[in-house]
């Protein structure tokens, strides 16, 4: 992330914090003001006692991504269900413009990405690789270290240890 805007007319992608389960409805707000905005998606079946339904949910939590100069910020900030701007270093934080075209671009690729929190993961839990040289393989988690997981591999017929980013895993309930 960078430091938010020098001028008016100069155009930056910003962080929005939203209402819980707001987020496409903020991102549809917006785009009826002409602001430009980004709600990443991805797409989830849904299953219920008497049918499944494919659903798109928001790939992160209460953020939305706003394209805006200083001059639209009250127009944002006074949109419905937008509660503030993501701050870094007391100003709003900006996202490089390369890093929503790797985001735009990685959606269109892998229809199954999610993002999941470090944070969700610890030791015992079961989980698979969704990238990588192990794709599909299922573990177990044995130690977390930083962004990468220490996993046992046990369908290998052998007890392979291996580091994976955690951005690779999904959770097995």
């Amino acid at each position: 992330m960078k430091t938010t805007f020098t001028s008016n007319s100069l155009k930056s992608w910003l962080v929005v914090y939203t209402r819980p389960r707001w987020e496409k409805k903020v991102d549809q707000l917006l785009q009826l003001q002409e602001i430009e905005s980004f709600c990443p998606t991805r797409k989830v079946v849904n299953q219920w006692a008497d049918r499944k339904k494919t659903v798109e949910v928001p790939l992160f939590s209460s953020y939305v991504f706003v394209n805006i100069n200083m001059k639209d910020e009250f127009k944002v900030r006074q949109t419905l269900g937008v509660m503030n701007f993501i701050y870094f270093m007391g100003k709003p934080a900006s996202v490089r413009d390369s890093e929503i075209v790797h985001i735009k671009n990685y959606l269109l690729s892998h229809s199954d990405l999610e993002v999941m929190d470090i944070k969700s993961l610890s030791s015992g839990d079961r989980v698979k690789i969704r990238n990588g040289a192990f794709f599909n393989q299922e573990g177990r988690v044995l130690e977390i270290q930083g962004k990468k997981v220490l996993l046992v591999l046990d369908k290998l017929d052998c007890a392979l240890v291996t580091k994976v980013e955690a951005s690779n895993l999904a959770l097995i309930s």
